[in-house]
């Protein structure tokens, strides 16, 4: 896979270890980051990471991964019709998924585990403290690293690159400890109820064989 110039800012990220009008918003239970202080070249790398707003198309050039990839969309098709019973919306939801979970060196059954415990795929999800969109991302993300533009949350794309940029990040901050990156990001750090939700359904989201 040919890496963009996108992706080698998150390398980068990793090295350096670390509105909308809606008339309703649907009510999550998760998801409330906690605003930190980061040091600036994080805080540019993951700035430069969430600018980037390329079409999220996979340019895969193995055969084998891009066999592997085809099939995984599939499989994941199947899995999440019923919570997203539109085709088109499906796949595209699904392709941003993979696309940018892997940019960030993530598994993408992971990160559709975390969608599901924080906002059970849906697009305009609300939590009680104002985390927004499927990966409920908190409003406060878009003016340290973003454009200060809070409806982008509500967008998949601009949704799913926040969280999935936001989650390398606590998981650099923890040394790869995924339980304690987890409760990071759902602000219960040490509390077990959050990460061993998302570690459950992320099994479930695994490619089987």
């Amino acid at each position: 896979m040919v890496l963009s110039s996108t992706e080698r800012v998150y390398k980068i990220g990793a090295r350096l270890a670390l509105g909308l009008g809606l008339s309703i918003c649907l009510q999550a239970q998760a998801g409330n980051q906690q605003e930190i202080a980061l040091a600036d070249s994080v805080r540019v790398a993951l700035a430069q990471a969430v600018a980037d707003g390329r079409p999220p198309k996979p340019q895969i050039e193995d055969a084998s991964e891009r066999i592997q990839y085809l099939r995984w969309l599939g499989a994941m098709s199947q899995r999440l019709q019923k919570k997203i019973p539109d085709t088109q919306m499906r796949q595209e939801f699904l392709e941003s998924v993979w696309y940018e979970a892997t940019r960030a060196g993530l598994d993408p059954a992971m990160v559709l585990g975390l969608i599901q415990v924080e906002s059970a795929f849906r697009k305009y999800a609300m939590s009680v403290v104002g985390a927004r969109g499927y990966m409920q991302v908190m409003p406060f993300w878009t003016r340290i690293i973003g454009d200060s533009d809070h409806s982008k949350l509500f967008q998949m794309q601009a949704n799913l690159r926040y969280g999935c940029a936001i989650l390398r990040m606590y998981i650099d901050m923890e040394k790869g400890n995924l339980y304690l990156a987890l409760g990071r990001y759902n602000g219960s750090r040490g509390r077990p109820d959050y990460p061993n939700a998302v570690l459950s359904a992320w099994n479930k989201w695994k490619l089987q064989g």
